[in-house]
């Protein structure tokens, strides 16, 4: 199987980093991955969607971190370029959130954005 290892620009914090650690030890499986990924939907056009997954496709990117790797498959990679990965707690609850300086638009819930 050939990966496509790649710099991409991604950045992410350390709070994002350690709820990912944290959900892969809950799965007790070494061959998960942190998966990101764009459908259509929501508010504005696209939505981010995040899995824990072991499946690699011949055409994903992989971004391989000291602690767990990140898959992106190929086409949502385009939207994906620059971003930072960050986790919150508040209030409204939990969730990751993603700062994507090529987005235009953004809705208030940080899931979905426009190109």
């Amino acid at each position: 199987m050939r990966n496509n290892l790649i710099n991409t620009s991604i950045k992410i914090t350390k709070k994002a980093i350690k709820k990912i650690k944290y959900f892969i030890s809950k799965k007790k499986n070494k061959k998960m991955k942190f998966r990101i990924f764009i459908i259509g939907g929501g508010c504005n056009g696209f939505k981010y969607e995040f899995i824990l997954d072991e499946k690699i496709s011949k055409k994903d990117i992989i971004i391989k971190l000291l602690e767990f790797s990140i898959i992106i498959d190929s086409i949502s990679m385009q939207y994906l370029f620059g971003i930072t990965i960050d986790y919150i707690e508040n209030i409204e609850g939990s969730k990751f959130i993603i700062r994507n300086p090529q987005a235009k638009t953004t809705c208030n819930c940080g899931f979905s954005f426009d190109i």
